[in-house]
């Protein structure tokens, strides 16, 4: 008796890639749209100016509240300074990261301008580059 052998043909296992890009770009998108950056929701009262400017989005900002608490933020993280060194330590974290970052500083209008002065200096020490005030505009008063 002849004995047929049967050809076995084996297909090697894959893994089905056509649609990994697709996925890769939804995980992508995912992940752009939940991202949540922090910013200063701090409330103060500003002082009005009628000269404007428009600054960067990415500003780290440092806020003095009417309590004369200092609160700053980089837009990633967020904090109370307590002494000296932490406002040091985070201006300088900051300009480390990136030398040419504006800074704001976004002051109640009731606080007194030594506390202003004190931020202001801090960024100097640091050799801070370019240096912000928030304020509320008003329209430009009109002759009578």
């Amino acid at each position: 008796m002849l004995q047929l052998r049967r050809r076995i043909h084996r297909i090697a296992p894959t893994i089905p890639t056509a649609s990994m890009a697709d996925i890769a770009f939804l995980l992508i998108i995912f992940f752009l749209v939940t991202t949540v950056f922090t910013t200063d929701q701090t409330v103060v009262d500003l002082p009005t100016s009628v000269n404007r400017e428009d600054v960067y989005r990415n500003s780290a900002l440092i806020t003095i509240t009417v309590d004369r608490v200092i609160k700053v933020t980089d837009g990633e993280h967020s904090e109370a300074v307590q002494t000296i060194e932490q406002l040091d330590r985070f201006i300088a974290d900051v300009l480390r990261r990136n030398p040419d970052r504006p800074f704001i500083v976004k002051a109640d209008r009731a606080v007194p301008y030594q506390l202003v002065e004190f931020a202001l200096e801090r960024l100097r020490l640091s050799r801070a580059r370019t240096v912000y005030f928030l304020t509320e505009g008003r329209p430009p008063r009109r002759p009578s």
